[in-house]
Parts: structure tokens; sequence; C-alpha cells
């Protein structure tokens, strides 16, 4: 829990107002709330954070998650990434860990966000993140992102292709990378600081940055998968999800 550690995490949840199969998503209504003010109440309700921030491009974003009670900051608005805006965050407060969420998973698991966050008892850690069993049916699937690690846990690569191609050992059992993302302050200014590799550029994945230059980023289980939200089936689902939480 975060009143039990020797060093201060701050979740950030980074969020742009444009989205095009649902516009404006972030302020979709989920029972009276924005859905990004949904997403940083869960984060806070986990216990992994000392504070949860919505880093944004819009000042419709800033007012609407004020009034739910939480901080927001307004960033550049051609800022390239959302890891571009936790460390935008990061430049103008002082945590020793900050933790990127989704903006768009309100059901976000708070299990999981305290992994993450305790993983940096560790002092080789300096940048963590989550895994979940891969479905049968997303392994062809480009959106769902497959990984590997190391005998440390450390992750080897990312891909958008299943990995390892199961040739011969059909045992393995392939793993979906959850896109939650713990770094040590001074890890994560570096690593916005560095330029794109052309493996990056490739499978069109930020992490692999991160690996091209040499920082390790330790992979830790999730307790169960998340539920992002991309379309009006995905928002129903959300909400169905609510709807069952409170017996209705």
């Amino acid at each position: 829990m975060a009143d039990k550690r020797n060093y201060s995490v701050i979740g950030v949840v980074p969020a742009r107002l444009a989205s095009t199969r649902l516009p404006e998503k972030m302020l979709a209504d989920l029972e009276g709330t924005p859905l990004v003010a949904m997403t940083a109440r869960s984060a806070m309700a986990s216990g992994a954070f000392d504070e949860v921030i919505v880093a944004t491009d819009s000042q419709k974003i800033v007012e609407a998650v004020e009034k739910s009670g939480f901080k927001a900051y307004l960033t550049d608005p051609e800022l390239p990434s959302g890891t571009a805006r936790v460390a935008e965050v990061a430049r103008q407060t002082g945590a020793d860990v900050y933790v990127n969420i989704q903006g768009d998973e309100p059901l976000i698991d708070g299990e999981g966000l305290r992994r993450v966050a305790e993983a940096f008892a560790d002092p080789t850690v300096n940048m963590a993140t989550l895994w979940f069993p891969l479905l049968p049916e997303d392994e062809g699937n480009p959106n769902a992102v497959k990984l590997v690690v190391d005998c440390n846990d450390d992750a080897i690569y990312f891909s958008r292709s299943i990995i390892p191609f199961p040739r011969s050992y059909e045992r393995f059992a392939p793993r979906k990378h959850l896109g939650v993302y713990g770094y040590r302050r001074d890890t994560l200014l570096q690593l916005t600081s560095l330029p794109a590799c052309d493996l990056e550029k490739v499978e069109s994945l930020e992490q692999l940055r991160a690996l091209y230059h040499g920082i390790k980023i330790r992979v830790l289980p999730a307790a169960r998968d998340s539920i992002g939200v991309d379309t009006h089936a995905d928002l129903e689902r959300v909400r169905e999800a609510l709807r069952r939480r409170k017996g209705r």
C-alpha cells in the first residue's frame, strides 16, 4: 500500500480528446461520471498511488476531471504520445515513480496496478509492466501485443506477431501485454529524450525504444485482463459490468 512504502508513486492517466471510432470517448458518461474520471477513481481506489493525475490536451477534459475531484494537467497538444504526457507531469512534480495508466480502461485491475507500483521496491527495477495469458483467438490479432521474458521476468521482446513461433514445442503458453507502465522518474525522462528506433517504428510499439537502448522492463502477471473502450460496443460492455457490480 502507498502509505507503507519508502518511495512515492504517482499514477498518471494520459487522455486525448480526439478519438476515431468513439468521438470524445474520454468524456463518455458512465453513471454520471466521465470515463476518464472513472479510470482515475479506479486507479486511486487500488491503493497503489500517493496521487493520481490526468494529463490531457483538452480544457474540456481538465474541467470534467476537476469537477469529479481529481487533479488534471493541461499538456502541449503536440506531444507525440501518452508517455510524453506522463513525462511532462514528471517534470512538474517530484515523485520517485510514475505509472502510465490507459485513460480508456475504467475497470482497470487494481491488483495489477499495485504489483507495478510495488515492483520498484527492488532497486534494480527501472521499468515495469503487466502480462496476461493470450487467448487463442488473439494469436493473429495485431492489436493484442505479445511478449517474451527472460529468466528474471525481464522483457526480451514485444511484437504484434505471435512470439515465439510454436514450430515444435506446443506447451508454451503465449503472453499478452497489458499497457500499464511504471517508470523511475529518471528513466522516464531519459526514455522520452531518446530517438525512436527502427524496431519501434516497424512494430509501432513505443516500449521497444526502451529495450533497444538497454533499459530493462520487469514484466509482472496481472490478476485479470483489461477492458479498453474503443467503440460503442465496448462502452456498453463497461456499463453492463458496472450494473452487475451493483446487482442491477
